[in-house]
């Protein structure tokens, strides 16, 4: 009986050919979730039971998964952020956790410039109230002289800020607990402390990842402490935001308008107040999801997956 590998990722087959082709060609048999939205752990005990490896999403992985597939040996997460993932509880199950770190940075840097124009010149609702018939003026404004925070300067921030020189951005900043100042000298970022980088960046984008030390981050405190005309952007976790605190600074004018990938709760729930705001713009949890992305992430997965059942150490094992 050939090994069974688990992608819990939707349309595996259609955007990972050459992950799909690796394993097969190397006698592994593919368990492919058929869904669209975020396999739940019932669905994971139904299909995989006997699975030795998974390719895994935003789902959640827990002590009760881990004993439900005994033979798992690896989850290889299908992006960078593990908050989803019990780490420790893997270790002890013998199981080895990693991600694919910086390889989807390209994707979601792309995206968070596409969120700040799109926010900084109100994109969607002159977009809606056109295909409606309506010719609403906007008059909206430029990246080009404003000052830009990053907050984290990881793969992601730090291509965004290479991203940011061609617009001609006045000062780039950023905090992070780990200051690199030779890529921050490289591309002209200036690092600083969280409070300075709120009340004088025009456009704030959130790289960080989800833990117990950033949730909640972006709270009510920090909101005030912004520019009336600041757009916030979430490219990190849903966690790092209170949302609450970001409803009510919006809806009150508090910052002007704020771009989500993420949310707290995901999917997200269609009667979170959020989704009501014409100042919010938001996506399903998919900035990093382009073709190109899919095909790299899933072919690195799969080469980490061969590597752990072939007795070899594998790349970006986060629970040795």
């Amino acid at each position: 009986m050939k090994k069974q590998v688990l992608s819990t990722i939707p349309l595996f087959d259609e955007r990972c050919k050459k992950a799909k082709e690796l394993l097969i060609e190397n006698g592994y048999e593919i368990i492919e979730y058929q869904g669209d939205t975020v396999m739940t752990s019932e669905e994971i005990k139904a299909a995989g039971s006997g699975i030795c490896a998974a390719i895994v999403g935003c789902e959640a992985w827990d002590e009760e998964l881990y004993e439900a597939c005994p033979e798992l040996k690896v989850l290889a997460r299908f992006g960078v952020g593990v908050d989803c993932i019990d780490l420790e509880g893997a270790r002890r199950h013998g199981i080895k956790v990693c991600n694919a770190r910086g390889m989807n940075c390209k994707a979601v840097g792309e995206a968070t410039v596409m969120f700040a124009l799109a926010s900084l010149r109100n994109l969607v609702e002159l977009t809606d109230t056109t295909k409606e018939g309506k010719w609403i003026r906007y008059t909206g404004r430029t990246l080009g002289g404003k000052t830009y925070g990053l907050v984290g300067f990881g793969a992601v921030a730090r291509y965004v800020a290479k991203l940011l020189q061609s617009f001609g951005v006045e000062k780039i900043l950023a905090y992070d607990v780990y200051q690199d100042q030779e890529a921050a000298k490289d591309l002209g970022v200036t690092f600083t402390d969280m409070d300075t980088l709120l009340k004088s960046s025009d456009v704030i984008s959130l790289h960080i990842p989800g833990t117990a030390e950033t949730r909640g981050l972006i709270g009510e405190r920090e909101i005030s402490l912004m520019k009336r005309q600041a757009v916030l952007i979430n490219a990190a976790r849903g966690c790092v935001v209170d949302e609450k605190a970001l409803y009510h600074g919006l809806k009150e004018g508090k910052i002007a308008a704020a771009a989500l990938d993420v949310f707290e709760d995901e999917p997200v729930k269609a009667d979170n107040p959020l989704l009501k705001l014409k100042n919010l713009i938001c996506m399903p949890h998919q900035a990093a999801d382009t073709y190109e992305t899919f095909e790299s992430v899933a072919y690195f997965d799969a080469e980490v997956i061969l590597d752990v059942m072939n007795g070899k150490e594998p790349r970006n094992w986060l629970n040795p």
